[in-house]
Formats: C-alpha cells, sequence, structure tokens
C-alpha cells in the first residue's frame, strides 16, 4: 500500500478526522465556483472563455485555479488543441458526473431558500447591533 491508501485505510476515510485526505475533496466540492463551474460543464464541453463570461464575478485567476484544482482531483477533463492561438476545452469526467445530481440539489436550495436566508441575517445583524 502507497502512503494514501495506508492513510485512507488507516483513519477508514472519516471526514470528522482531521488527518482524512477526505476533508480535501470536501473542501473543493463546497466551494461555490466548483459547484458553478460544474452545472455549466454538465450538459456540454465549454471553453475557458465561456465559462468566464457565463459566470458572473469570477475572476480570470480564480477560474484557472478553480478548473486545475477539478482536473486534478479528477473531476474534469482539459483538452488542448494544437491551433493558434491554442483551444482548450473543459468537460466533467465520468467521476465528476457523479456529483451532478449533488450540486443541482445545493444550487436549487440556494436559489430557493435565499430570502428566508437573507431575512434571517437581518433579523441577526439587527440583534446584534443593539
Amino acid at each position: 500500500m502507497d502512503g494514501f491508501e495506508n492513510l485512507v485505510s488507516e483513519h477508514h476515510a472519516c471526514a470528522f478526522n482531521a488527518d482524512c485526505p477526505t476533508r480535501l475533496i470536501l473542501n473543493r466540492i463546497a466551494d461555490k465556483w466548483t459547484v458553478l463551474v460544474m452545472i455549466l460543464l454538465e450538459g456540454e464541453t465549454k471553453r475557458f472563455s465561456n465559462l468566464q463570461r457565463e459566470i458572473g464575478g469570477i475572476s480570470q485567476k480564480m477560474l484557472t485555479q478553480t478548473l486545475r484544482g477539478l482536473e486534478r482531483d479528477g473531476l474534469v477533463s482539459r483538452k488542448v488543441y494544437a491551433t493558434v492561438p491554442p483551444k482548450v476545452e473543459y468537460a466533467l469526467t465520468p467521476l465528476g458526473h457523479t456529483l451532478k445530481v449533488l450540486l443541482y440539489a445545493v444550487k436549487t436550495w440556494s436559489e430557493t431558500n435565499i430570502q428566508e436566508v437573507l431575512a434571517a441575517q437581518q433579523d441577526y445583524d439587527q440583534l446584534n447591533l443593539k
């Protein structure tokens, strides 16, 4: 067994354990940019510029970091075409597709409940300003 397999086996892949590597992927998939990128890639392959245009407020640096992390984790694939200028496309991998139901659920819950959340924040802020 290599070091990674030993660590997962040793800690039974329990995210509540401080040393468990599953925390790394939890951090990745709980990120707002990850959710939005993966939802946009769910239906089709997209170029970097398309993703940046469709995700309001994401910087080039943040999109680059998000895509690299997703690629490293095996959730997104990157294909470079030998053209001038180079054409690069991103798509979900089969592993990435396994997350789409969960990510859509988080997005839908957020959109459905935002008014209640904003009201709760306003109530909290008013109580704590006194």
